[in-house]
């Protein structure tokens, strides 16, 4: 038992340390971080929240305003990213495991976001800040 959670704790850390930092953006965006709960919490059914499965996001644009709290829950069993195209990238949740849950924060400019997982190029969606 002891083992066990010595081992998430350890894959929680590993996952944390993995994120990617947008500090010195100018969206002011933080890099994403490990919300520690299961694809089937309460917290993924808000209205903030995308869900990766089948190899795609649901929804696949979300509307949120300005520095929102966007929670992102990958429900497949291989790792993805959701991840701004936009120069400098606006937000990066970096890689995020099966089952794993984690947050990054809305651009804090109006506009529109296209996004994609970088480890399969072909996901994509939008986000729109308004």
């Amino acid at each position: 038992m002891r083992r066990l959670a010595v081992t998430l704790v350890a894959s929680a850390l590993l996952l944390a340390g993995c994120s990617s930092s947008t500090s010195g953006s100018s969206s002011g965006t933080p890099a994403a971080t490990a919300a520690g709960t299961s694809a089937g919490s309460a917290t993924a059914a808000s209205a903030d929240t995308v869900m990766i499965k089948n190899f795609s996001f649901s929804p696949a644009t979300l509307t949120v305003a300005p520095g929102t709290k966007v929670t992102v829950t990958n429900g497949d069993s291989v790792t993805h990213t959701l991840t701004s195209t936009s120069s400098p990238v606006a937000f990066d949740t970096g890689d995020i495991g099966s089952g794993a849950t984690v947050t990054f924060t809305a651009p804090s400019k109006a506009g529109t976001y296209a996004y994609i997982c970088t480890i399969h190029t072909y996901m994509h969606g939008t986000l729109t800040v308004s």
